[in-house]
């Protein structure tokens, strides 16, 4: 069930800021900054080769991303993102060994154009695992 590794996930209070440390102090190719309302992000990416980080930015406050910053003003690891072949049946097989899907469980689009779920971290040892469809 479980594909590769597809990014890391760093929520950041400042994404202007953080993209230029990646990119003037690592070299890394940033792409721009795209809005995704329905998640209450602004996200960029770095492709780092052999995956992507992904830096977030709330979007309004009440982003999700704004209640982590609250409590990590500085900013820190999000969450890890996983492909799966077959998004809705990685969701019922987790669902069926007692792991808990976030919001109303059906998959929602991505920064990638992708179907995408979340599963709780109290279930994951303490991380946020983000699911998209490969």
């Amino acid at each position: 069930m479980l594909g590769r590794l597809n990014h890391v996930a760093i929520a950041v209070p400042d994404l202007a800021a953080a993209s230029a440390t990646y990119r003037d102090t690592l070299g890394a190719k940033v792409t721009e900054p795209q809005a995704l309302p329905e998640h209450g992000v602004t996200v960029v990416f770095i492709d780092t080769g052999n995956t992507k980080i992904e830096l977030l930015e709330p979007l309004g406050e009440t982003s999700p991303i704004a209640t982590f910053l609250a409590k990590n003003p500085s900013g820190g690891m999000h969450h890890v993102c996983y492909e799966v072949d077959d998004i809705l049946a990685a969701r019922d097989r987790l669902k069926a060994s007692g792991s808990r899907v976030l919001g109303d469980g059906n998959p929602k689009i991505g920064a990638h154009g992708k179907p995408v779920l979340f599963l709780h971290p109290k279930d994951f040892q303490g991380t946020l695992v983000e699911l998209e469809q490969a």
